[in-house]
């Protein structure tokens, strides 16, 4: 097992929510860390359907069991797929003195069916895929642009066949099973469409044109990929502006590979354009998945002016301003977008170009040019966010 760098709870300690998408490794995790405790899997039909027909038994079985052992710490995985468990499992934090891991990929039908929450009982985590520090001397950056950054894809030698079946488990398990949408055929075209915006603007209009259905069905869509944890909306940075800025977000979803088997894009080369989308897609990941394990919680943004010229990532309240660029020469061209920002923002503490250059360095004008190992060593030591 990789290690990961999501550090779970003592088991007595706290209740918790994990979230993330599907294969991300969630389950792998929670055996690993809590190999004493009291199991739950609702992938399991028969356990499905006899919770299911009498909720009660989940407080009855584990009462007993508390009865014959000492630990009080239970997973519960798949948890969307049986919300109304979480009544139960509230009397047994509360009156019991239990502690819960609750293990899921989407929080849409746990929340849109007014399920109980647990009032704060429940501190939230979430997994994301593989990241640069998890995989140390293994990581390879073009082979994570391609197969993406599910552990069973990055490791195996048929990651087109695995991205596949991904992907068509996904449209059966996730959208099919839990009823999110009633005309499949119509989200999958959408799928597809909504691939070729990662890491762009987003424009309802123009993916409603693209894949046939009406513009608030697009919305729709675009709220079952956040809720199943497959994409992420980017809001645009848009504090004291000097200039007219664009405000619509831009998204990215959370696996490159799932992109690339959606948007037909063959293999990567180092140089394409393709490869450039996915660079920044791949710095996104990083920082989503730093800055939830980190626990620092600091905004992420862009920043767009008008007139196209923008900034990949904004970094805290202007702390650290990123620009990912794909190519093995850094021109004044590639620099233009940190150099404009410093005109309306001149209080931005680091300004930092992300590309495949083999050294670090920095320009006159104070811009940093950092391999990409380098920002990713950076960043997971907590020295990007650092004042310098």
């Amino acid at each position: 097992m990789i290690p990961r760098s999501l550090h779970l709870p003592q088991p007595a300690q706290e209740s918790f929510f994990l979230w993330g998408p599907r294969q991300t490794g969630k389950s792998v995790l929670l055996k690993a860390t809590y190999p004493e405790a009291l199991w739950y899997d609702l992938l399991k039909t028969d356990l499905y359907v006899r919770l299911l027909e009498q909720p009660h038994l989940l407080r009855e079985e584990l009462l007993q069991a508390a009865a014959e052992r000492t630990p009080r710490f239970a997973v519960i995985d798949e948890i969307q797929k049986l919300p109304t468990l979480l009544d139960e499992v509230h009397w047994l934090i509360e009156n019991a003195g239990f502690t819960f891991g609750l293990c899921g990929s989407s929080a849409r039908k746990v929340r849109r069916g007014h399920a109980n929450l647990l009032g704060g009982r429940a501190i939230r985590y979430e997994l994301f895929g593989l990241v640069s520090h998890e995989l140390g001397a293994e990581f390879d950056l073009a082979r994570m642009l391609n197969r993406g950054y599910l552990p069973r894809h990055y490791l195996s030698p048929s990651a087109d066949r695995r991205l596949r079946a991904y992907v068509n488990d996904y449209l059966k398990e996730e959208i099919v099973a839990e009823a999110l949408v009633r005309n499949l055929p119509a989200f999958a075209n959408f799928l597809n469409a909504a691939a070729l915006s990662d890491t762009k603007l987003l424009n309802y209009a123009t993916i409603a044109r693209d894949c046939g259905v009406a513009g608030p069905t697009v919305k729709e869509y675009f709220q079952i990929l956040q809720d199943t944890m497959l994409a992420q909306f980017l809001a645009a940075y848009r504090k004291r502006p000097k200039r007219r800025v664009i405000g619509a977000p831009k998204v990215y979803f959370s696996d490159v590979g799932v992109v690339n088997h959606l948007a037909k894009r063959g293999t990567l080369q180092p140089g394409s354009e393709l490869f450039g989308k996915a660079f920044e897609n791949w710095v996104f990941h990083e920082v989503s998945a730093h800055r939830a394990y980190s626990g620092l919680e600091y905004d992420v943004h862009y920043w767009r002016l008008a007139s196209g010229i923008e900034v990949d990532f904004i970094l805290g309240d202007m702390a650290v301003a990123i620009e990912a660029k794909a190519t093995a020469r850094v021109t004044s061209d590639h620099l233009r977008g940190l150099r404009e920002l410093i005109n309306d923002h001149p209080t931005v503490r680091r300004r930092v170009l992300v590309s495949l250059e083999t050294r670090p360095r920095r320009t006159e004008d104070g811009i940093e040019i950092l391999p990409a190992a380098a920002f990713a060593k950076q960043l997971w030591a907590g020295a990007l966010l650092a004042a310098p």
